[in-house]
């Protein structure tokens, strides 16, 4: 072991994800699970902000998530401060094409063109920067998300699903029906087969129609899932979204998954937080229509009978953001200690 470090855990771990919530999930996992052991995946449909300009403009996998994951994941924590200021540099100071770029963005783009490939390229920026945990695209296909609403509206790309309940004309009884993607979602065969050997599937907090359901619109990864003896492992948002889940409960996340992962799977344990939100800072939050989502256990049951639901508290309050967090290490440690 690189750097003589003993873990007190030794579990295959693979996750899914996108945005803070896999962020913070990876971040206490690498500090208590052997690094080489996880396997992180990432999104490739990021439509929004610098990701989707290099996206369109160089034709290179979105890198948004693939260089939080990266950052995430590195074990040293001077090593971590450093390469996040450089990665969320976006070379304000200079004109021209490049200028509000994110840096990070720009290496993954230039070292996916250098190495001819997405997923080359990310094995290439995680040895570059010493980082022992696999981060993996969960397709290497161009992939434009769309999202179907209650009367038949469809939603065109990533960012217009996601940034829907900031519009002026936003109707929050227009609930999205359906996710898909334009084209075929060719898998990483590489994630395909992480899964199949994986102990543990979890899927992190996160915005669940543009960053954890479309995982499993790839194809064969609902199948590999199925075929894997893994614990499959839902991580429960501490708030709602205003344009995606709206006064969700934790059954309705339960509804979603069971619909697009099918009937013969299912979320094994479902990880809610217990502790008490301030309620001064809930009142920012009230103002985006946010609220905490509720753990409704009796409809869960009926959803899913054999889950268990797993509630720690877990929220911490981080003060520069004004926004509630999972606590990586305690998030990480409640996971790991599942029987």
């Amino acid at each position: 072991m690189a750097n003589g470090k003993k873990y007190q855990y030794q579990q295959k771990i693979v996750t899914f994800g996108g945005g803070t919530g896999h962020f913070s999930l990876l971040r206490g996992l690498v500090e208590l699970n052997q690094p080489e052991l996880i396997s992180a995946v990432v999104g490739t449909w990021d439509s929004g902000g610098s990701s989707g300009r290099l996206r369109t403009e160089l034709g290179v996998l979105p890198p948004g998530d693939i260089r939080q994951c990266l950052l995430a994941l590195m074990e040293d924590p001077k090593q971590r401060q450093v390469a996040q200021k450089l990665f969320d540099d976006r070379l304000a100071d200079i004109e021209g094409p490049l200028k509000g770029h994110s840096f990070g963005n720009l290496i993954s783009a230039r070292l996916e063109h250098i190495y001819k490939g997405a997923d080359r390229g990310v094995e290439a920026e995680r040895l570059l920067f010493r980082i022992r945990a696999r981060v993996l695209p969960v397709s290497i296909s161009e992939l434009n998300l769309m999202a179907r609403l209650e009367g038949g509206e469809e939603l065109d790309g990533e960012t217009n699903i996601d940034l829907r309940g900031e519009k002026d004309d936003y109707d929050a009884k227009k609930k999205i029906t359906r996710i898909y993607f334009e084209t075929n979602a060719d898998p990483n065969p590489e994630v395909i087969q992480a899964i199949l050997d994986a102990e543990v599937l979890i899927f992190s907090a996160g915005d669940l129609y543009t960053s954890l359901l479309p995982h499993l619109l790839v194809a064969g990864v609902k199948e590999a899932i199925e075929q894997s003896k893994a614990k499959v492992v839902l991580i429960l948002n501490l708030m709602t979204k205003m344009g995606e889940t709206d006064n969700f409960k934790a059954s309705d996340y339960l509804k979603n998954f069971k619909y697009y992962l099918g009937d013969k799977n299912g979320i094994d344990v479902m990880i809610a937080n217990s502790n008490g939100l301030d309620s001064e800072i809930l009142k920012v939050y009230k103002k985006d229509k946010q609220q905490p989502v509720k753990v409704d256990e009796a409809e869960c049951k009926k959803i899913a009978p054999h889950i268990k639901i797993v509630e720690k508290p877990l929220a911490i309050y981080h003060i520069r953001e004004h926004l509630f967090r999972h606590e990586p290490a305690e998030l990480a440690k409640t996971i790991l200690e599942l029987n």
